[in-house]
C-alpha cells in the first residue's frame, strides 16, 4: 500500500490525479456539479436527448413490461423482444445487413477484435485510437502495427508488405480528443486492395454525421463486407450501450465467439425500448445537428483573436490545446469557479505536451451558453 500511496503521489505532483464530481438531476446544458449549478460543456450528450420525455417515458413503459434488469446472458435468458426491435432497427438505420446491440462500445471493440484475428494475424492501429482498441488488439494476441494518425502512406505500406493470413485496420471515425475525422473512403480502399477487414468505432460520429444522424460510414457513403461499423448509443443517442453492425456472418460469429457478448448478463431490456425512440428522434429531427454545426461555427468566431489554440474541428467536439498540465487544470478550475464546467485532459488521455480543455458541444445548449462560455474563456485569459 505504501508503493501505491507514492504513486499517487506521483501523481498529484504531476496534476495527473483524476477527480470524480457528483452530478446531480438530469443530463443537460446546465448541471447541478458538488452542489453548484454549472454550465456545462463536458457531455457527450451531443444531440441534447439523454433527459429527454420521450426517452423516459419509453424506458419506464419498458421497465413495467421487463422489469428492470435481463437476468441473464443474451444466449440464456436475457434477450428480450425489446433487444431483437433494436437490433433490427439499428441495422435498418446504418444500412447493413445485422446489428449487435453490446452494453458499451469497449465491450463491442473487446468482442470484435479477438473473435476475428489472433496470433500470426495483424491489427494496423492508428496512434490516436481510443483505448478499448488498443486493448482490444493486445487481448487479440496478434501483431500490432501502429500507424502514425491519419497517414495513409505508412498504412498502405504496412499493409502492402505484411504476410499476415488475416488483417484487421482499426481506426476511430472521429478522434475523441481532437474531433478529426477519419478518411473513410480511402481507408476502405485501402482495405480492399490489400485483404484486410475495416473496424470503424464511430463513438462520436453516430447519430451526429452523415444523412439523418447515421453515422460516419453514411457521411462517406461507403459500403463493403469488409466493414465492421460500431457506433455507441451512450453519446449522441442518450441513453446507454454500443452495436456492431456488418455482414450477417460477421455478426453471427460474434454471437458465438465474441467474448464479452456471451459471458455477460444482457443489458437491461428497458433501455433498448428508449433507444428504439431515441432512433425515431435522430432521424426526424434535424435541428438537432444544425444547432451543433451554429454553435461550432460561434465558437471558433467568439474565440479567434483570443490567442486560444482551438483545433479545426467539424465535429460537437472543439478541443483548445494548452500544452502545460498544471496551466490546464488551472484554467479549467478558474473556469468551474465562473460557473462553466469544461473538463481539463490531461496524460495519458492524450499526448504529453498536448493537455487540453475539451470543450463538448450539445443541441441542449444555446447561443447564449456558447456567448457565456466565449466570455468566461476570454476572462480566465
Amino acid at each position: 500500500m505504501t508503493q501505491l500511496a507514492a504513486q499517487l503521489a506521483q501523481l498529484d505532483d504531476q496534476r495527473l490525479r483524476r477527480r470524480r464530481r457528483v452530478v446531480e438531476g438530469p443530463q443537460g446544458a446546465y448541471l447541478t456539479v458538488d452542489g453548484r449549478r454549472c454550465l456545462a460543456f463536458c457531455s457527450n450528450d451531443y444531440l441534447g436527448l439523454a433527459g429527454h420525455p420521450a426517452l423516459v417515458e419509453a424506458a419506464c413503459a419498458g421497465a413495467q413490461e421487463y422489469g428492470v434488469g435481463a437476468a441473464a446472458s443474451h444466449l440464456i435468458s436475457g434477450h428480450t423482444g425489446a433487444h431483437e426491435a433494436l437490433e433490427a432497427a439499428l441495422a435498418t438505420f446504418v444500412g447493413m445487413p445485422r446489428a449487435l446491440y453490446f452494453s458499451s462500445g469497449y465491450m463491442a471493440n473487446l468482442a470484435v477484435v479477438p473473435a476475428l484475428v489472433g496470433g500470426g494475424d495483424t491489427v494496423f492501429s492508428d496512434r490516436l485510437n481510443h483505448a478499448c482498441l488498443i486493448d482490444a488488439a493486445r487481448l487479440s494476441r496478434a501483431d500490432v502495427v501502429v500507424y502514425p494518425h491519419l497517414d495513409l502512406a505508412a498504412l498502405e505500406q504496412a499493409l502492402a508488405t505484411s504476410r499476415s493470413p488475416r488483417k484487421l485496420v482499426a481506426t476511430d471515425a472521429v478522434f475523441s480528443m481532437d474531433g478529426d475525422i477519419a478518411p473513410l473512403s480511402e481507408l476502405l480502399a485501402l482495405c480492399e486492395r490489400n485483404d484486410a477487414w475495416l473496424l470503424v468505432d464511430d463513438a462520436h460520429g453516430f447519430g451526429v454525421l452523415g444523412p439523418q444522424g447515421r453515422g460516419s460510414a453514411a457521411r462517406f457513403g461507403v459500403r463493403s463486407p469488409r466493414l465492421i461499423y460500431m457506433g455507441t448509443l451512450g453519446k449522441a443517442a442518450g441513453v446507454s450501450g454500443a452495436f456492431v453492425a456488418g455482414e450477417a456472418d460477421l455478426v453471427e460469429w460474434l454471437v458465438q465467439r465474441g467474448r464479452t457478448y456471451v459471458f455477460t448478463t444482457g443489458t437491461p431490456p428497458m433501455l433498448a425500448c428508449a433507444l428504439l425512440v431515441a432512433l425515431r428522434l435522430i432521424e426526424s429531427e434535424e435541428w438537432r445537428r444544425e444547432r451543433l454545426q451554429d454553435l461550432a461555427m460561434r465558437l471558433h468566431k467568439g474565440l479567434a483573436g483570443t490567442g486560444f489554440n482551438l483545433l479545426a474541428s467539424q465535429t460537437a467536439i472543439q478541443p483548445i490545446i494548452v500544452g502545460n498540465n498544471e496551466s490546464t487544470v488551472v484554467l479549467g478550475e478558474k473556469l468551474l469557479q465562473a460557473g462553466v464546467w469544461v473538463p481539463a485532459i490531461r496524460p495519458p488521455t492524450v499526448p504529453e505536451g498536448t493537455a487540453r480543455l475539451r470543450i463538448s458541444l450539445s443541441a441542449a445548449h444555446s447561443r447564449d451558453d456558447v456567448d457565456r462560455l466565449v466570455a468566461a474563456l476570454r476572462e480566465v485569459a
